[in-house]
């Protein structure tokens, strides 16, 4: 029989797009000894879960709630909940996670309709108006942050088109919150998702969800029949079931709200998980962790700069957490990769798609949103570099990293 030892990961520094070393204040959250699913001790923790969430979502949405399972559990609880078989959906494309939006959504029987631009580029907000007055649809379907290109999409006059058009707007912000600004109700959102293991420092496996009243509206006017299957209901008047009972986000809102029926059985570790990481984040002071992200990712550029690398995408847009880095002409990326974890154990991200093999993806983000997470990884890539031929002057990047944090104060009890 084989014999398999205690359970002992390697030590990383995880400095790729995601996921990131979780903060252990989260781990210690998650070796907290369980309780019942109806403990009264339990039903008080989902509901500061809720609240906690409105502060990181900046909303006061009542159904701010957790989906269990990865960031992509809660996209497709949304849309499995909220899209309508034959339903017009508009998805703007700008890296691999629209794509994946595009997928989830013909899953629902949706009309996709896409519009592109090149991977590095962002749509202009008319861009997305023009489309939204030709292909009438009912929702937008956004990604806020996409780690496969390191761009950021600004939504913050996206609300007010979708309102005038009457379509629900939706994004996903698993690579973005609490790294960069999202203002959930200010910008007229309808529907948020995202995942604990990026800037919000916590493992993967729970999806923090909030929805508004508009879409809950939505929601609650799916029909209940025989053997408890949902409905979804067409403008004729004629229904089809909907498939999925653990994505009903209308079965969800009743187990997480005061009737609490049963509906599944929560994954406790991972609210106490995703309990503790909005807690530390609030407790930071949500405009701080932005700033820290900001304050870092800017040092990473300037660092990758120093060193003679050029950046990837429209700097002007990137997310402050996650930077794409050229891999110079006669570097093989894939080297310099296992160089780094065999050698430093800090892990850097691959690319793919139309990407693959020519840039890096180096995240700051959560717990590794930090000074000394930065320094460590430009002085091991610096000297990878340097042994494989690459020539930078030597220390160029800590200094112009140094330099940054010079000139830019860190935040009010940020790290």
């Amino acid at each position: 029989m084989t014999h398999y030892g205690q359970l002992n990961p390697p030590a990383r520094l995880l400095m790729g797009p995601g996921p990131i070393n979780a903060d252990p204040r989260v781990l210690r959250a998650m070796a907290s000894q369980l309780v019942g699913q109806y403990d009264p001790a339990m039903t008080g923790m989902m509901n500061e879960v809720m609240a906690l969430y409105r502060g990181i979502y900046r909303t006061e949405n009542r159904w701010t709630l957790l989906v269990d399972g990865t960031s992509r559990a809660g996209i497709e609880a949304v849309l499995l909940s909220g899209i309508r078989p034959g339903d017009k959906v508009l998805v703007p494309v700008f890296g691999r996670f629209g794509h994946l939006l595009c997928e989830i959504a013909r899953r629902c029987r949706a009309e996709v309709h896409t519009i592109e631009v090149p991977w590095g580029e962002v749509f202009d907000p008319q861009q997305i108006e023009d489309a939204i007055n030709t292909v009438k649809p009912r929702w937008l379907l956004t990604v806020q942050g996409d780690t496969s290109t390191t761009m950021l999409q600004p939504l913050e006059q996206l609300g007010e088109i979708c309102r005038r058009h009457d379509v629900l707007f939706y994004t996903d912000a698993t690579a973005s919150v609490a790294g960069n600004a999202l203002d959930t109700d200010a910008w007229g959102l309808d529907a948020v998702s995202a995942g604990l293991q990026k800037c919000l420092g916590g493992p993967s496996g729970s999806s923090p969800v909030t929805i508004s009243p508009r879409f809950e509206a939505e929601i609650r006017r799916r029909k209940c029949v025989e053997e408890g299957i949902r409905t979804a209901e067409h403008t004729d008047g004629s229904e089809e079931m909907i498939y999925s009972n653990y994505f009903d986000l209308g079965m969800i809102m009743d187990y997480w709200g005061p009737e609490r029926l049963n509906h599944h059985t929560e994954a406790t570790s991972m609210l106490f998980a995703a309990r503790e990481c909005a807690r530390v984040i609030l407790e930071e002071g949500l405009d701080q962790t932005i700033a820290r992200h900001q304050l870092h990712g800017g040092a990473l550029l300037a660092g990758i700069q120093g060193m003679g690398l050029e950046v990837f995408g429209d700097q002007n847009h990137r997310m402050n957490n996650v930077l794409g880095v050229m891999i110079p002409d006669g570097i093989q990326g894939e080297q310099v990769r296992q160089l780094l974890l065999n050698d430093f154990s800090i892990e850097i991200g691959t690319s793919f798609g139309p990407l693959a093999g020519k840039i890096w993806r180096i995240g700051t983000m959560g717990y590794n949103a930090r000074k000394d997470c930065v320094m460590q990884t430009l002085t091991a890539l610096e000297a990878v570099l340097n042994r494989l031929g690459f020539r930078s002057t030597q220390g160029e990047a800590l200094q112009a990293a140094w330099n940054h944090y010079d000139h830019h104060a860190a935040p009010a009890g940020g790290r």
